[in-house]
C-alpha cells in the first residue's frame, strides 16, 4: 500500500492520501480523542502522540499536529497507523455514520456538477481553481487556489442559489485550522468576524483575502491570499486597514503578524520589505 503526503500552507497541517476512497463524499472532523466513538480510524491516528486533529475526507486523511510536535517524527508513525487500519479492515466510520451518507448523496451531486460546469471554468480564467473536498452540516469545503479564494463569496452565493441546503462555503484548509483551541477563545472569534464581515469584504473587491493563521497571547498572525500575495500596497493595507480594525475589537492585541510568502507571489507589484514578516 502507497499513502501519499501533501503538505499545506499551514506547516501544522499535513494531508495523506491512501490510494483509496476514505470516507466517500464526506468529511468528518474529530478534534477531540474523546468524541472518536464514531471512527475507529480517527480513535487509531489519536492514538499516534502529537496527533492534534483529525480530519477524514473523501479520499484523504488530514492530520493537524500539536505544538510540540515533530512532523520527521510524526509523518512515519501516522502513516504506519494508517496502513495498519486498512490491512485490518476495520471501517473507517461506525455503521451509524456510514448509513446517514446516503441522504448527502443527492446533494454532493448538484455541488459537484456546479463547481464542474459552471464555478471552476469562470475561476480558471483567473488562473484559480476549486476543489471539491467535502459536505457536512450545510457546510462546503473547498480547496480554493490562486485567485479562486477572493471569489468564495460569489462561489457561495451561487451554491446557495441553486442548492438550498448549502449553508456556507469554508477553505477546507481554513476549517482545519479552526479547530484548534486557540482560535475559539472570545478573542479569536471576535478576530474571525471582524474579519469575515468587515475586512474580508472590503479586500475581496480587489481580488485580495485575509486568513486568520494563529492567534498567541497578544499577538495576531495572518496571511494575505490571492491578489494580496506581493501586493506593494500590502504594508498599508495591513498598518492602516487590517491591524486598526483588530486592535479596535480586541484591545488586548498589540501585534499583527503577517506571514505571508510574498516573494512567492505572482504580483508583479511585490517590492521587498514592502508587506513582508513582521510586527505592525
Amino acid at each position: 500500500m502507497f499513502i501519499q503526503t501533501e503538505t499545506t500552507n499551514d506547516p501544522a497541517i499535513v494531508r495523506f492520501l491512501p490510494g483509496r476512497p476514505v470516507t466517500g463524499s464526506r468529511t468528518v472532523a474529530f478534534g477531540d480523542p474523546a468524541a472518536t466513538d464514531a471512527s475507529p480510524l480517527a480513535a487509531r491516528l489519536f492514538a499516534v502522540d502529537g496527533v492534534g486533529g483529525v480530519t477524514l475526507g473523501r479520499d484523504h486523511i488530514t492530520i493537524a499536529k500539536t505544538d510540540d510536535a515533530d512532523w520527521d517524527a510524526l509523518r512515519p508513525a501516522v502513516l504506519r497507523a494508517v496502513m495498519e487500519h486498512f490491512i485490518t479492515g476495520d471501517p473507517v466510520l461506525s455503521d451509524d455514520d456510514d448509513a446517514s451518507e446516503d441522504g448527502d448523496d443527492d446533494v454532493v451531486g448538484q455541488i459537484r456538477e456546479l463547481i464542474d460546469t459552471r464555478i471552476q471554468p469562470a475561476v480558471s480564467q483567473n488562473g484559480g481553481a476549486v476543489i471539491f473536498q467535502g459536505f457536512e452540516d450545510g457546510v462546503v469545503l473547498l480547496d480554493m487556489e490562486g485567485p479562486a479564494a477572493a471569489m468564495k463569496l460569489g462561489i457561495e452565493n451561487m451554491l446557495k442559489h441553486y442548492v438550498p441546503e448549502v449553508e456556507v462555503v469554508q477553505s477546507f484548509e481554513e476549517y482545519e485550522r479552526l479547530k484548534s483551541p486557540a482560535m475559539n477563545t472570545p478573542e479569536a472569534l471576535s478576530i474571525r468576524r471582524i474579519l469575515d464581515e468587515d475586512v474580508n469584504p472590503a479586500v475581496a473587491s480587489h481580488g485580495g483575502h485575509i486568513a486568520l493563521i494563529d492567534v498567541k497571547l497578544d499577538t495576531v498572525y495572518i496571511r494575505l491570499e490571492g491578489g494580496c500575495q506581493g501586493c506593494g500596497m500590502a504594508d498599508m493595507t495591513l498598518k492602516n486597514g487590517v491591524e486598526v480594525a483588530i486592535k479596535q475589537a480586541v484591545p488586548a492585541i498589540t501585534s499583527v503578524l503577517d506571514v505571508t510568502d510574498h516573494a512567492g507571489g505572482d504580483n508583479p507589484y511585490y517590492q521587498p520589505g514592502k508587506g513582508g514578516t513582521g510586527a505592525m
